[in-house]
C-alpha cells in the first residue's frame, strides 16, 4: 500500500481541491434532495449507482478483483464511512440546515487528532492541542445551546448528535483505512468500498420502512439533479480523492478540507438555500474553524511512526 516515490505536486493539489470544493457543495446537494427522498435511500441511490460504475469501469480495465479479505476490510469501512457517516448525514439534514451540517462536521480534526493521540501515538496531548480541541467544543456548543443568548434559534439537538456520530464514524475509519488489507489501488479501494456502502444503506433504507415512502414519479428534476452530482462530482471524484490522499499524506493534512467545507456550504445555504446566518452561526462556526486550524496546523511529534508516502523522522 505504501507507494514507491512521492506522487507529483499537481495531482495533490487537485486532490485538495476537489475536496475542498467538490465536498463543501455536497452538503447542499443533499438538503435538496432529502426533502423529497428517504435520507438513507437517497444516500443508497447515490453509493449503489457510484460503486457500481467505478467497479466495473476498473474490472473492465482489466484489474483484478478483490479477494476475500479485502471484501471483508472494505465492508467494515463501509458502514462507518456510509451507513454511519453519510446515513447519519443525510437523515440530520432533514432537521439541520446544510451549512450548520457542515460546519458541525468540521469537528472531525478534533476526533482525528484524538485517535492520532490514543492509537497512532503520532500527537501529544499538548495545553495548545487541548485548548484547540475545547474551542472547538465550544463552538459547537454555541450552536445547540438553548441557554446563550447569542440570536438565532438553536439547531436540533437530535440532528447534532446524529451529526457528531458521523464525524466520530469518519474519523474511526479514515485511521482504520490505514491498517486494514485494501486493494492496492486507491481506484480499486473507493469503488468496493462504495458499492458496500451503498448496499448497506439500501438494506438499512429497507428495514427502516423508507422504500414505502419512495415515489419516483412524484421526485422532482432538482432532485434529481442534486443525485447525479453527489454522485458524479461528490461520490466518484471526491472520495476516489480522499482516499486517493489518505494513502499519501497524514490524516489531520487531508481533514484541512474542513477548513473550506463549511464557508462552501455556509455560502451556497444562505443564497441559494435561504438558510439563516445569523451571530450564532457565525460564532459557532467561527470558533469550530479555529480549532480547526489549530489542529491540524499542531506537528506531529517525531516517532519511528510514518505514515505511507512520507518520509522517517
Amino acid at each position: 500500500m505504501e507507494p514507491s516515490t512521492r506522487p507529483s505536486v499537481w495531482k495533490t493539489l487537485l486532490a485538495f481541491a476537489i475536496l475542498y470544493l467538490v465536498w463543501g457543495s455536497t452538503y447542499f446537494a443533499i438538503r435538496v434532495g432529502v426533502r423529497e427522498v428517504p435520507p438513507y435511500l437517497f444516500a443508497a441511490m447515490r453509493f449503489v449507482i457510484a460503486g457500481l460504475l467505478l467497479y466495473g469501469w476498473i474490472i473492465l480495465r482489466g484489474e483484478p478483483s478483490p479477494s476475500g479479505v479485502q471484501w471483508a476490510s472494505a465492508s467494515l469501512l463501509a458502514i462507518l464511512f456510509f451507513v454511519l457517516d453519510y446515513g447519519l448525514v443525510y437523515w440530520a439534514e432533514q432537521r439541520v440546515p446544510s451549512g450548520i451540517t457542515a460546519v458541525m462536521m468540521a469537528t472531525t480534526p478534533a476526533f482525528m487528532a484524538l485517535w492520532e493521540i490514543s492509537l497512532l501515538r503520532t500527537q501529544r496531548l499538548t495545553v495548545r492541542l487541548a485548548v484547540a480541541l475545547l474551542i472547538g467544543l465550544g463552538g459547537v456548543a454555541v450552536l445547540m445551546s438553548r441557554s446563550l443568548n447569542v440570536g438565532g434559534a438553536p439547531i436540533d439537538r437530535a440532528g447534532a448528535l446524529a451529526i457528531i456520530v458521523a464525524a466520530l464514524s469518519w474519523s474511526v475509519a479514515s485511521i482504520l483505512t490505514r491498517k486494514l488489507p485494501l486493494p492496492t489501488s486507491q481506484i480499486m479501494s473507493s469503488a468496493v468500498q462504495m458499492l458496500a456502502g451503498g448496499v448497506f444503506l439500501a438494506l438499512t433504507a429497507a428495514a427502516l420502512g423508507e422504500f414505502r415512502d419512495f415515489h419516483p414519479w412524484n421526485i422532482s428534476r432538482g432532485a434529481w439533479l442534486s443525485l447525479l452530482y453527489l454522485t458524479v462530482a461528490g461520490s466518484i471524484m471526491a472520495f476516489t480523492a480522499y482516499v486517493w490522499l489518505i494513502h499519501h499524506e497524514s490524516p489531520t493534512k487531508v481533514v484541512t478540507y474542513a477548513y473550506v467545507n463549511p464557508v462552501v456550504a455556509v455560502l451556497l445555504g444562505y443564497f441559494l438555500g435561504g438558510e439563516t446566518l445569523g451571530r450564532r452561526t457565525i460564532l459557532g462556526a467561527l470558533l469550530v474553524l479555529i480549532s480547526v486550524v489549530v489542529v491540524t496546523t499542531t506537528r506531529a511529534k517525531k516517532s519511528g511512526t510514518t505514515f505511507p508516502g512520507e518520509d522517517a523522522g
